[in-house]
């Protein structure tokens, strides 16, 4: 079998096809989540989404949200280096659109595909534990009914 170039989307057509049912499960939840027409529009939706919010966790927070979605997940995740500062909602929003090259709408419409899908995915522990990761107002994002508060130990 010949091996895939690097430079290959992370979830090209073929590789849809040859996966685990989880990624297409996953990917299904999102394309239903933000109303797209094709599996290929939801996985660049997620890869786009997944890539930013991973340079913005860190530590055993990125490690579980990794643990949570399919494998093929984990180097879109982790392919981009830590962020310097953190980013708001609206921020992340505005870059997801620009990694899609997509407006604003868009990029919201993406932002909360993907993290409404890794909501249903988590349980509440991994999940507030991302969403207090995160600056505040990622809730909405998220899908989540009630604003995380962090707790002290």
């Amino acid at each position: 079998m010949a091996r895939q170039a690097h430079t290959a989307p992370v979830w090209s057509r073929r590789k849809l096809e040859v996966t685990a049912m989880q990624l297409e499960e996953f990917l299904d939840d999102i394309r239903v989540r933000g109303g797209y027409d094709s599996p290929l529009s939801a996985a660049q939706a997620a890869e786009a989404a997944l890539e930013i919010l991973g340079a913005h966790l860190v530590g055993d927070d990125l490690i579980d949200l990794a643990r949570l979605l399919p494998h093929q997940c984990t180097p879109v995740l982790a392919c981009t280096a830590p962020a310097s500062e953190p980013l708001t909602p609206s921020a992340f929003i505005a870059a997801v659109a620009d990694r899609t090259d997509g407006d604003l709408l868009a990029g919201r419409r993406h932002a909360t595909a993907v993290l409404s899908a890794i909501t249903a995915a988590a349980d509440e522990a991994v999940l507030t534990r991302l969403i207090t990761q995160l600056p505040p107002g990622y809730d909405e994002l998220f899908g989540h009914a009630e604003p995380v508060v962090a707790t002290s130990a």
